[in-house]
């Protein structure tokens, strides 16, 4: 459906994005919301059929109800500009508590289980996408949109480069791959150009279609995977989540420097400009949910003190 409200929230994000902002999530659940007021027939935004909205499913978490809500303010502040007859939540309305999940560090063994798990899919191109997949976030620490975002030419699998271009806050970084990843790419690459559909995407992973993944559809497979694996939360705040793979390669990377004799500095440093983190500190967050990580940290401090090597 068309409709004054349509038209102005292709304005506002193209408004926004000019600014650097992505908002493919806001993007769709603004389209949500336009379709809730669509069905009950209202063309303005109000504060009820906001909090209406915002407060569904009805056993959704807190902070998700106010995320929801958030994304309304935002496209309401822009329309209360162009016309006070639209109403603006208030921010004290469904206020967001942010609360970061505690990392789910995977073993070696661990990231075996979940790839192996990946067998159980329905077709080789699925089997084979999952497990290149998992196994390219376990080896390079990257998000999982930047490696659903490859294109093929952004992989030099001769010379082993792999350029993230859509990584956060629009930034772009090289990577280096070991030659072994870089056997795996290529027996999945093989697999893909005979079994994928032709459908001409760019896309370097492509589904079962011949299309480029979805987020949502990955992270769907990637928790039915773990559950086939055998692993369970540690904690209510600590669950096996695809994001962790990246957590996980931060914290081995470090694990191997300590153990190496390394200048743990340098490579936190090395570290954060592999992972694409604007600040060192948002690295540093990524380690310390690692006890044994903090025990090798802490033995280097007392050696130091110490006068030992």
């Amino acid at each position: 459906m068309t409709g004054p409200l349509r038209a102005a929230l292709v304005d506002y994000l193209s408004l926004r994005r000019a600014l650097g902002y992505r908002l493919d999530r806001p993007e769709k659940l603004l389209n949500q919301f336009l379709a809730h007021l669509e069905a009950t027939g209202q063309d303005v935004v109000t504060v009820k059929h906001a909090l209406e909205w915002a407060q569904l499913p009805s056993n959704g978490a807190s902070n998700w109800w106010g995320y929801r809500l958030s994304v309304v303010r935002g496209f309401a502040t822009y329309l209360h500009a162009l016309d006070p007859a639209h109403q603006v939540p208030a921010a004290e309305l469904l206020p967001q508590r942010p609360q970061r999940a505690t990392p789910y560090l995977y073993s070696t063994a661990d990231v075996a289980a979940l790839m192996a798990a990946a067998s159980s899919l329905s077709t080789p191109l699925r089997r084979t996408t999952l497990t290149t997949l998992i196994g390219l976030l376990a080896v390079t620490g990257m998000r999982v949109g930047e490696a659903i975002a490859l294109d093929r030419t952004d992989i030099d699998l001769t010379t082993g480069r792999l350029l993230v271009r859509y990584g956060k806050f629009g930034k772009t970084r090289e990577l280096w791959l070991h030659p072994t990843t870089l056997v795996a790419l290529k027996r999945y690459q093989r697999l893909r150009d005979r079994a994928a559909p032709a459908t001409g995407t760019a896309a370097f992973f492509v589904s079962a279609a011949g299309t480029r993944l979805l987020y949502c559809n990955v992270h769907h497979t990637f928790h039915r995977l773990v559950a086939l694996a055998g692993l369970t939360a540690r904690s209510t705040s600590c669950r096996p989540r695809i994001h962790d793979l990246r957590h996980s390669f931060a914290v081995h990377a470090m694990i191997e420097a300590y153990h190496a004799g390394q200048d743990g500095q340098a490579r936190l440093t090395l570290l954060s400009t592999w992972l694409g983190h604007v600040d060192p500190a948002n690295t540093y967050w990524y380690l310390s949910a690692s006890p044994e990580l903090m025990n090798l940290a802490g033995l280097r401090l007392e050696a130091h003190l110490d006068g030992r090597p």
